[in-house]
């Protein structure tokens, strides 16, 4: 038996130099990241609530969506998933029934945040967090969790504060989270460099995770060796896939109503997408149950194939 997810994740952590982790959102998406050479991958509550429901990432998608969605991405993939755990969907006792399912699902890293219900997402308008208190009961309540299943999951520990009150709370918050216990400190929406670079002091021996939201989110956008600098050692890139794949759908929606295919190029070739589906392992396994009816059924078509050539 292999190594845990969780444990593959931590050993991660553990290695040296920067990581990055692009989120999906689907099966599809994920096993992309994977077939791209990536050692894990996040899921994106923004990018699955747009996919799932065609809705905005602002509380509306449920825990049982969400949790569904995870499993799907978890069973089409090999590398570790890290789970978007929004903010435990309610109080304490919510947040250990939020990481116990994620254990059982499967995920290796889980990250949980501090912000009221209904949440916000990322880098948008009406952020509210809760009491530094519940904050921090957050995340003992989830390592508690942890403990009692006798699992090994990763659990990220995730202030709004920095946007919803300053960036001193922000600091605050990461470091009370790191001294109850939290394996991977995020605080979301920092606004500069210098502010990225206060954060990654603080707790030292605690790994930080940085959100480059591509597109004009309020974060900087730093090249990889810019992060490891800095001190980060595990990044997000939360919308790339998502939002490629609009502009790429709304591209291709244009030109057949234009009357077109999608331009070469712009779109796989059949044979490429069954590949990246799955068709060709499928056939391949396949050939390991095949029974001498199937086997007599194949060459009776061939057969007949050529029979009608010779004609």
């Amino acid at each position: 038996m292999g190594e845990s997810p969780a444990k593959a994740l931590r050993r991660i952590l553990d290695s040296p130099g920067v990581h990055l982790g692009p989120a999906c959102f689907d099966a599809l998406s994920a096993k992309l990241v994977e077939r791209a050479g990536f050692d894990y991958c996040f899921t994106s509550g923004f990018s699955i609530s747009a996919a799932r429901l065609g809705l905005p990432d602002v509380g509306l998608i449920s825990y049982g969506e969400m949790l569904d969605q995870g499993r799907q991405i978890i069973q089409a993939v090999s590398i570790p998933v890290i789970a978007d755990g929004d903010n435990g969907y309610g109080n304490a006792m919510n947040v250990k029934r939020t990481v116990r399912d994620a254990i059982r699902a499967g995920f290796a890293g889980i990250f949980l945040e501090d912000q009221v219900s209904p949440k916000a997402c990322g880098h948008t308008r009406g952020r509210k967090v809760v009491s530094r208190d519940e904050a921090v009961m957050r995340i003992k309540a989830a390592i508690d969790a942890r403990k009692e299943s006798g699992s090994d999951i990763v659990i990220i520990a995730r202030t709004d504060s920095r946007q919803a009150v300053s960036f001193e709370e922000s600091l605050w918050r990461s470091q009370a989270f790191a001294d109850a216990g939290a394996e991977v400190l995020f605080i979301d929406a920092l606004a500069s460099k210098e502010e990225m670079k206060a954060f990654c002091e603080i707790a030292p021996s605690v790994p930080k995770m940085a959100n480059m939201l591509e597109g004009g989110g309020k974060t900087p956008i730093l090249n990889p060796t810019e992060l490891e600098d800095v001190g980060f050692k595990i990044v997000v890139y939360p919308l790339s896939l998502m939002g490629v794949s609009i502009l790429a759908m709304q591209n291709a929606l244009a030109a057949i109503k234009g009357g077109q295919i999608p331009s070469h190029g712009s779109i796989p070739t059949f044979e490429e997408i069954k590949e990246i589906v799955g068709f060709n392992s499928y056939y391949e396994e396949e050939k390991r149950y095949a029974t001498n009816t199937d086997r007599v059924s194949l060459q009776n078509v061939v057969t007949s194939i050529r029979a009608r050539s010779d004609d």
